[in-house]
Formats: structure tokens, C-alpha cells, sequence
């Protein structure tokens, strides 16, 4: 069911005319896999290639590419053990605090 092209500059120009629904819907789940999988397998390859560079260089590789923890710049007032970074989306208890009137600088701790 793969429609490959000899060329991949050609690729626009694939003619899936002829495919029914589930056949297109199946190609993309199949595009969507290698996508995937290309991206894994690119990473870990970069992810090598860093760690060669850093252990050429004497470098301590432990926690080289670890993700580094970002720190929470706000804490809910009326429950500190609730905090956020700044980062990704916002929680309920932000959104609620500043539908309320409040400013992102008066969350800040």
C-alpha cells in the first residue's frame, strides 16, 4: 500500500487519486510511525554524537544531557503546595488567579 517515489523531491507529486478513505487513513497512520521512529533514531544519533564530543573533551557526561529542572517562579496563595515555572500551561489555580484580578507578578514568590 506504500507509495514510494524514486525520488524524493517527487514527492508532492504522488497520485492518490485512486485510494479510498480507510486506504489514505492508513498511509498517514504509516507516515505518522515513521515519523516517529525517524525522530527517535535522529535524536539518539545527535544524543551519541554530543556525548562522543563531551568524553573527547574530558567532560563528566552523567548529567550532560539530563533535563535540568526549571524552578517554580509562582506559588498559589491560598495553597503553597502548588507551584508552577512559567512553563507549558498554565494551571487551573493561575488561570483562576488571574480571571480573579490578579497579576502573574503577584503569584510570584
Amino acid at each position: 500500500m506504500m507509495a514510494k517515489t524514486a525520488n524524493p523531491e517527487q514527492a508532492p507529486g504522488i497520485d492518490l487519486s485512486d485510494y479510498n478513505l480507510g486506504e489514505l487513513k492508513g498511509l498517514l497512520f504509516e507516515v505518522g510511525q515513521a515519523i516517529q521512529e525517524r525522530q527517535r533514531r535522529d535524536v539518539a544519533e545527535a544524543r551519541e554524537r554530543i556525548m562522543t564530543i563531551a568524553r573527547g573533551a574530558g567532560l563528566p557526561t552523567e548529567k550532560l544531557l539530563d533535563g535540568a529542572a526549571v524552578l517554580p517562579r509562582y506559588r498559589n496563595p491560598d495553597d503553597a503546595s502548588q507551584t508552577w515555572s512559567g512553563r507549558g500551561r498554565q494551571p487551573k489555580w493561575v488561570a483562576d488567579a488571574l480571571a480573579g484580578g490578579k497579576t502573574l507578578d503577584q503569584l510570584k514568590f
